[in-house]
């Protein structure tokens, strides 16, 4: 049910920097207050996909995001209100807390002001005493009229330690509370890859992980004080759009490990709109069921499990039967990998894909692509696909970040003309051939206008 706008009550946690450990504490607390039944929602702010499933395997609930550069205001109150009336939204913060998609442009900070919820700040205090008060300080100071509510020293060493960061705390920020000092744990580190962490589903003892920083929050946090925090949504917004327009009636949806990043949102918007979603598995070997009239491949890591995917001959048929037959099949990053011819994996061997896109792409020499995007759909395009994905020109806002370079592309109908954050032109980006479509670019919503 939809908690109406004012009734929900929200906190940010934030950090000055990522690898503060802001994940990781707000894991055990949403832990924590799973298991002693506070009603909370969990949200992310940013595009990650990473982050949200850690969430939800936290708290048992989905995890939205929550993104102020890339959603419309309508979606993001949307997104905001989901929860139940009497949940508080705990929603973990991206980077540091003033760092946006350009420069200061919908950082965490820009995002407290939006929905008038309050932060919490996280300072690694591991290799710092006195200093970590210049610091609260600087953040509490650093724009007129904002400031974080609330702070959590972590990383922290003995008593004497502690006792130096809660006197220059008061004396450097006496109005933002002290909701605790949370030791330093070196069994408490998430794993990672390129990409960011591992998936929570790959973490090799994920439920111990979560009870243990759950532990670690209780014997350490003030949680009535840091839930007293907590403050009403300012935000206000109407009815809107799906982000993503359905693809189809009938959608299959690829759903394992090397497919597994999208976005809440844009499911519940196509559902909204009378879709009916298929789940089955490219690893399993499972292959879409002959009465969908779309296919969705989201992104994920086909890089890891080439060979797997290569040899799932019952998927890759059930890909080309489904595109001579008419389907539209729309990959996003991974799942445009896969649409492609091969793919060369990051020991270099060549593995064929599906080659209903002219592409190949590669691992063996890898290059960071990272950044929002605004992409405008390419008039051939639309004309070739009959415009499922929208009209000409329409515009959305995504964001990409991968590291596979494109070794071999032959001449074809661009999907978008993409341009970065700040409005810069970057050129054609993804392909089109009929319905069989994709890009790099992860659609986040439609941007009107």
């Amino acid at each position: 049910m939809k908690a109406p706008t004012g009734a929900v009550k929200g906190l940010i946690i934030a950090a000055p920097s990522s690898g503060s450990g802001k994940t990781v504490l707000t894991l055990g607390l949403l832990r924590y207050l799973s298991i002693i039944g506070k009603s909370i929602t969990s949200a992310k702010a940013g595009p990650d996909y990473i982050d949200p499933a850690y969430h939800t395997a936290a708290t048992g609930m989905p995890c939205y995001n929550l993104d102020l550069w890339a959603m419309r205001p309508s979606i993001l109150y949307e997104v905001a209100t989901l929860g139940s009336a009497d949940a508080i939204v705990i929603c973990e913060g991206v980077m540091g807390l003033f760092d946006g998609a350009i420069m200061e442009q919908a950082s965490t900070a820009d995002l407290a002001q939006v929905t008038g919820w309050p932060v919490v700040l996280i300072i690694d205090a591991a290799a710092q005493g006195a200093s970590a008060g210049a610091v609260l300080r600087g953040f509490a100071t650093h724009r007129p009229n904002f400031s974080p509510v609330g702070v959590i020293f972590n990383r922290v060493g003995g008593i004497r330690h502690k006792d130096i960061l809660r006197k220059a705390a008061i004396r450097a920020a006496p109005d933002v509370k002290i909701l605790g000092f949370v030791p330093r744990s070196t069994d408490l580190n998430l794993p990672d890859r390129h990409l960011g962490l591992i998936q929570a589903v790959e973490h090799a003892d994920l439920e111990k992980f979560l009870d243990s920083a759950a532990n670690l929050v209780e014997k350490n946090i003030d949680i009535d004080e840091f839930l007293s925090l907590a403050r009403p949504l300012k935000l206000s917004g109407g009815v809107s759009s799906s982000p993503i327009a359905p693809l189809g009636q009938r959608i299959a949806i690829a759903d394992d490990q090397a497919f597994s990043f999208r976005y809440t949102i844009t499911l519940n918007g196509w559902k909204k709109e009378g879709a009916e979603l298929n789940f089955f598995s490219p690893l399993l070997d499972q292959a879409p069921t002959v009465d969908v009239d779309a296919i969705y491949l989201p992104g994920g890591y086909p890089e890891l499990h080439c060979h797997r995917l290569a040899s799932s001959k019952n998927f890759m048929h059930g890909l080309r039967t489904a595109a001579e037959r008419g389907a539209t099949v729309y990959g996003e990053c991974g799942g445009y990998m896969v649409l492609g011819k091969g793919l060369i994996d990051m020991e270099g061997k060549y593995h064929p894909m599906a080659g209903l896109l002219p592409l190949e792409t590669s691992f063996a020499q890898r290059k960071l692509h990272l950044g929002y995007r605004e992409v405008e759909l390419d008039t051939e395009a639309v004309r070739g696909s009959g415009g499922i994905l929208g009209s000409a020109g329409q515009r959305f806002r995504g964001h990409e970040f991968h590291y596979a370079t494109i070794f071999d592309q032959k001449a074809g109908t661009p999907l978008f003309h993409s341009y970065d954050a700040a409005g810069s032109r970057l050129g054609p980006a993804g392909l089109a051939k009929g319905r069989v479509m994709g890009s790099f670019i992860h659609l986040i919503d439609r941007k009107d206008g």
